[in-house]
């Protein structure tokens, strides 16, 4: 008979009841972050699918890129990136605004004799086909300006804080480049015009210009039109003021200038791009609509949050800030509908933060909650078209980066353009949420009619949780019975710190180009019907509602 070391049935026991507490321990634990991970806020919703509250315009998200990308016109040559043209292409239709700033400041000066023996010796021009080919960028050389123009981005960056603007010139072969690269993508261009070449009488002296048009208008290239950029800073850029009446009388000009056109006679033009309204030169807008409404087919204006230069991120994250969009787009829809009734309102440049961006913010995951909410509100708010600021070009709240890599609000933007429709339909937060109402903002359109893979009659919804909780969202019993494709969109990177990732997850997966000539499939998941759709802490997403059925739709 074996006996046992004296104690040892005791140790055993004593260490089973260990063990069993460790487990209770641990098992208590789990639960507890279970509890603080799937925390979360349910929400209820009404919606309207009878009516069209607003239909905007087909092309509303639309694009800018900066003049000052023809500062040194070898950098237009980036407009030859296959790349580039592979994710233009993906954003049509669309506008493509080609001003800003230093369009103030550009003279366009022909090289006669070059394009003599070139441009008129039956060469193809870049509006025909395989002129796409004939002006696309090698990639050595494509290399090279990146560099390059990493450089000159920082140079450019530093004469907008100083405030002083060098007077550049552009040729021809700069706006072939320009037309060449809005044709191959299959965008619409509009060109800035210089508004500030002015005679002793502070009238637009239109030379130049009518210059410009000339050579366009040999070579074909059809494209709209615009005088001017944010006139009511003219003072401040180059000690030049301009009253509203005589920027009307100015538009006025241009726009017989154009009627005298053979191709150029319907041809689109817009203005008077003022920025936002603020007490200094707010009578500038009721000015130039009294004297020059008729003379444009859309007002512009620009909109922007906060000053880039001491933006935070609970800017960005801030119900109210981003609820000034709405104060604003009220106070223009006032002057313009009570002085020219019936005019399209576009918001005709537009991002997160003056002052070239917010570093740090306007080019990561960060900016999309502004970009989404003001597309959103824009259309709901009755806007006709949205150009953000910038396709490609200097400063940080561009979509597409030095390296010419899609940035987050490029993904966002292509979703948006794939799954959302013109058609503006009625959605609220029911009141009983509370503090969660303000935290989540929610629209609703008519889904995109040209993704063939939807049935006729279904919408989308698209949101953005602003909380740190995640947001549980009950759809109302007239759209229960649909199945729901779900796109979500959330931070490369987890936690807070998380948002400011350059990058940007599709449902759990980093969205990144095949190649540079292919985009990634951007795929739903899908949800049976009956469903609660589950939006995480600090993400956004679009939720496909494929069986809606909505009447309007």
């Amino acid at each position: 008979m074996v006996m046992g070391h004296p104690g040892s049935g005791n140790r055993c026991a004593c260490f089973a009841h260990f063990v069993t507490f460790c487990v209770v321990v641990l098992l208590f634990n789990t639960c507890l972050i279970s509890a603080v991970v799937l925390k979360s806020v349910n929400v209820d919703m009404d919606m309207d699918l009878s009516h069209v509250a607003r239909r905007v315009d087909e092309r509303f998200l639309s694009v800018t890129i900066d003049a000052s990308l023809m500062a040194e016109e070898k950098f237009m040559y980036l407009l030859g990136s296959p790349k580039l043209r592979t994710l233009a292409n993906a954003l049509t239709p669309a506008f493509l605004r080609f001003g800003g700033t230093k369009q103030d400041f550009m003279k366009f000066k022909p090289q006669s004799e070059y394009y003599l023996k070139n441009s008129y010796s039956g060469d193809s021009h870049p509006h025909s086909g395989p002129a796409c080919s004939k002006f696309e960028l090698p990639p050595v050389l494509e290399e090279e300006l990146k560099r390059d123009w990493a450089v000159q981005a920082l140079l450019l960056r530093q004469e907008d804080v100083r405030g002083k603007y060098e007077q550049v010139t552009f040729s021809e072969y700069a706006v072939d480049l320009l037309y060449s690269f809005v044709n191959c993508s299959g965008l619409e261009l509009i060109f800035g015009l210089n508004a500030l070449l002015r005679t002793p009488e502070n009238v637009w002296d239109s030379q130049n210009a009518e210059l410009l048009l000339n050579y366009c208008e040999r070579q074909q290239y059809r494209m709209s039109w615009e005088l001017g950029n944010e006139p009511n800073s003219y003072e401040k850029k180059a000690e030049i003021r301009v009253n509203g009446s005589q920027l009307g009388e100015d538009f006025l000009h241009l726009r017989k200038i154009l009627q005298n056109s053979e191709l150029y006679s319907s041809s689109g033009l817009y203005g008077p791009d003022i920025s936002q309204p603020r007490e200094h030169r707010k009578d500038l807008l009721p000015g130039f609509l009294e004297s020059g409404a008729e003379a444009i087919d859309a007002c512009t204006w620009h909109h922007y949050y906060v000053n880039g230069r001491d933006a935070s991120l609970e800017d960005f994250l801030d119900p109210k800030v981003l609820d000034m969009l709405a104060v604003k787009t009220d106070e223009v829809l006032k002057i313009v509908h009570s002085l020219s009734p019936g005019k399209k309102v576009w918001l005709g440049e537009t991002s997160s933060a003056y002052g070239g961006g917010a570093v740090g913010l306007s080019d990561t995951f960060a900016a999309g909650f502004m970009w989404l909410d003001k597309l959103g509100l824009a259309a709901k708010l009755g806007l006709d078209v949205v150009m953000r600021q910038v396709l490609i070009g200097s400063g940080t709240y561009h979509l597409v980066d030095n390296n010419l890599d899609p940035l987050p609000d490029y993904w966002l933007s292509l979703l948006y353009k794939r799954l959302v429709g013109p058609e503006v339909l009625n959605i609220q937060v029911l009141p009983s949420t509370g503090r969660q109402k303000q935290l989540l903002r929610v629209y609703l359109h008519c889904t995109n009619k040209e993704s063939s893979s939807y049935r006729k009659g279904a919408v989308t919804l698209f949101a953005l949780n602003l909380s740190k909780e995640q947001v549980v969202i009950d759809l109302p019993a007239l759209v229960s019975n649909s199945t729901v494709e779900v796109f979500v969109l959330q931070s490369a990177e987890a936690g807070e710190d998380g948002l400011h990732s350059r990058s940007v997850r599709l449902n759990g997966d980093v969205l990144k180009m095949v190649d540079d000539r292919t985009l990634p499939p951007l795929q739903g998941a899908e949800l049976p019907p009956g469903e609660h759709l589950k939006l995480p802490a600090l993400s956004f997403a679009f939720y496909v509602l494929k069986q809606a059925a909505a009447p309007v739709c």
